[in-house]
């Protein structure tokens, strides 16, 4: 059984739905919850056409919050919880190394044509990560 597991959010509308899912794993399981939610830094261009204005330490500091919010949801301690800034395949993978987690869980939509064809963040992890990977499709927009 896991022991460990690192539920891989990027705090969307989407994660209501992957929640109830980490619930059910972790009730089955009884294992430790991580949250992770990486930030990607922004190109250094748009700080031309964005002002001066500190957006990233902003986008930053609103996924600090909206990540305690949902750990209290999770009942997962502020030490478990990790936002990071950088590339969210490589920040998602180094945290599940570093924290030994045995399962990641995180969301995936279904995609067609170029999108498949190029990737996402879901199956970049799924063939990055050392651990076992959970992909939970998410529901289709409507």
């Amino acid at each position: 059984m896991y022991k460990h597991i690192l539920f891989a959010t990027d705090l969307t509308e989407d994660t209501d739905y992957l929640v109830a899912k980490v619930r059910d794993i972790r009730q089955l399981t009884n294992a430790k919850l991580s949250l992770v939610h990486v930030v990607e830094p922004l190109p250094g261009y748009s700080y031309a056409y964005l002002g001066i204005e500190d957006i990233e330490g902003q986008l930053i500091e609103e996924a600090r919050q909206s990540i305690e919010k949902l750990g209290e949801k999770l009942s997962v301690t502020i030490s478990d919880l990790h936002v990071e800034v950088g590339p969210t395949k490589t920040k998602i993978l180094k945290i599940a190394e570093d924290i030994q987690a045995d399962l990641i869980v995180c969301g995936s939509h279904g995609r067609h044509g170029l999108s498949l064809l190029l990737g996402s963040t879901a199956n970049a992890i799924l063939h990055g990560a050392k651990c076992d990977v959970l992909t939970v499709r998410l529901p289709e927009e409507q």
